[in-house]
């Protein structure tokens, strides 16, 4: 599998939020998001080729008994079946961060699913292809019947409740399994943007989830 990169750290993001997990991330992705934070995994894949081998003693080499699988899409990468198998025989816990896009019979605890929303269009030649691929209605429901889920939406303006409300009606969403959390790579832009959405979480009933990572070390990578 290409890997961009194993690190240990907390978990920032969703219900799961300061729990301390190993990070698999692998390398490659069938979306390309306008404001992607980690387009090292994307727009330009890099990483190495690691045998499931090397992956399981970089991950058995932390005292963490949870376990992130992301990406990039972490869906598309070879052997990730295999991958999230053996990660299971070592006792972890597995939670897989996906677009929802693409389906596997992965083994997993908790499916952290986030549907692109239109704000994530990109413009040029990947404008098309992301927006034919980036809401699969029938996937989603299928990862949703199979796996204990969230589904993590990031929101760039208000106006994006809108489309939320809409994919949610369309595929039967649990609204208590349902987080909202500010677009941004920058401490003061997802504060500015915090404070209007955690308004809306309020009224409309939503989970609210910061981006822990960059508020305590900023957009950069192993963190």
């Amino acid at each position: 599998m290409k890997i961009a990169e194993i690190f240990y750290s907390i978990q920032g993001e969703g219900s799961l939020a300061g729990v301390p997990s190993v990070f698999v991330r692998s390398s490659g992705c069938n979306l390309r998001c306008s404001w992607c934070d980690t387009p090292y995994t994307s727009w330009k894949p890099e990483g190495d080729n690691c045998t499931l081998d090397e992956i399981l003693a970089q991950v058995a080499s932390y005292p963490a008994r949870h376990v992130v699988v992301t990406g990039g899409e972490p869906m598309i990468a070879p052997e990730i079946v295999t991958l999230t198998g053996r990660l299971r025989e070592h006792g972890l816990h597995i939670t897989i961060e996906t677009a929802g896009t693409v389906f596997e019979p992965v083994a997993c605890n908790l499916m952290s699913i986030s549907p692109k929303l239109a704000n994530s269009t990109p413009e040029g030649s990947w404008a098309r292809q992301h927006e034919r691929l980036r809401i699969q209605p029938k996937v989603l429901e299928r990862l949703m019947a199979a796996y204990d889920y969230q589904l993590k939406f990031v929101v760039a303006r208000p106006e994006d409740l809108d489309e939320i409300r809409t994919i949610l009606d369309q595929i039967k969403a649990d609204c208590e399994k349902v987080i909202l959390m500010p677009e941004g790579i920058e401490s003061a832009i997802l504060r500015e943007r915090g404070v209007w959405l955690a308004e809306i979480c309020k009224h409309q009933g939503f989970r609210f989830s910061p981006r822990l990572q960059v508020e305590l070390w900023g957009n950069r990578r192993g963190v």
